[in-house]
């Protein structure tokens, strides 16, 4: 694999900064105010917003440990927007610095969920449009990266979406925001609850979340509380996978801060699965 120029590594680390930035600007605006909680001996952050009828609506931020969150609470109201300047990153790092673009669909639907909050109310990013993001991580260009997948897939721990306290907005309007004809697939073992979302050609957004062990959940979709009324596949093997991820940025438009997981589990995890397909349908291709 050939390197990718140390200039262009530096860049996308400025437009993460700058990204960043701009995310938590948007999920955090001036006019409302961090309020700190603590839950079962813990500190945690929160942000009020006003809710335009004298009351308050309550956002989940992180932990108050988390040194990052705890300078931007800091730094609230300086951090500042810079979109063209980004825009014009974003695309020196494609063009010339030999870093992946999404293609526009999956880049449109991992922007329409991060504004919606599924990375600060830490969901993952995980499959071919996670590895898209890994050539400026690793410094290298990765030319499969480019191809065309026809689907996104989000993963969430089942612990955290119980415990956050705070939710996506309804997915289904997330995902109709970007192509109105995105709708609910009915999941295969009957339950009325979905954990995929498709539109009419045939791109699907998938959930899923880590196997709490036991043969009972497999199969069966569990309820996401954090996920805006998805509902999210048990999968063998994701809590390995989405243990400790990364920031970095998918290339789309003026860049999407996202959470991906380690490049290295990412591998594993691919081994891993590669070895227990099945032999029928597109397991073959997929190992």
């Amino acid at each position: 694999m050939k390197s990718i120029d140390l200039m262009y590594q530096t860049m996308l680390a400025e437009l993460g900064q700058r990204s960043l930035d701009a995310a938590w600007r948007a999920d955090f605006p001036r006019e409302g105010r961090f309020t700190p909680a603590n839950i079962k001996g813990r500190k945690y952050w929160y942000f009020d917003i006003p809710d335009g009828h004298g009351g308050t609506k309550r956002r989940y931020v992180g932990s108050a440990d988390d040194p990052d969150i705890a300078q931007r609470v800091a730094d609230h109201k300086r951090d500042k927007d810079d979109l063209r300047a980004r825009r014009r990153l974003v695309n020196t790092l494609t063009r010339e610095g030999g870093m992946i673009a999404p293609d526009a669909m999956s880049g449109d639907i991992v922007e329409a969920l991060a504004d919606g909050g599924l990375f600060r109310l830490r969901g993952v990013l995980i499959g071919t449009v996670a590895f898209q993001c890994y050539s400026g991580l690793l410094g290298v260009r990765l030319p499969m990266a480019a191809i065309l997948t026809g689907d996104a897939d989000i993963a969430q721990d089942y612990a955290i979406s119980r415990e956050v306290e705070d939710s996506l907005p309804p997915i289904v309007e997330l995902l109709q925001g970007v192509d109105a004809s995105f709708r609910p697939v009915p999941h295969r073992s009957g339950s009325a609850a979905s954990s995929a979302f498709q539109n009419a050609d045939g791109y699907r957004v998938e959930f899923l979340t880590s196997n709490r062990g036991s043969d009972d959940y497999i199969d069966q979709p569990a309820k996401m509380p954090a996920l805006g009324g998805a509902s999210a596949d048990p999968l063998r093997f994701l809590d390995f996978l989405i243990r400790e991820p990364v920031r970095t940025m998918l290339l789309h438009r003026s860049g999407v801060p996202v959470v991906v997981p380690d490049p290295s589990r990412y591998a594993v995890h691919k081994l891993i699965v590669a070895s227990r397909r099945h032999t029928d349908g597109q397991g073959p291709a997929k190992r």
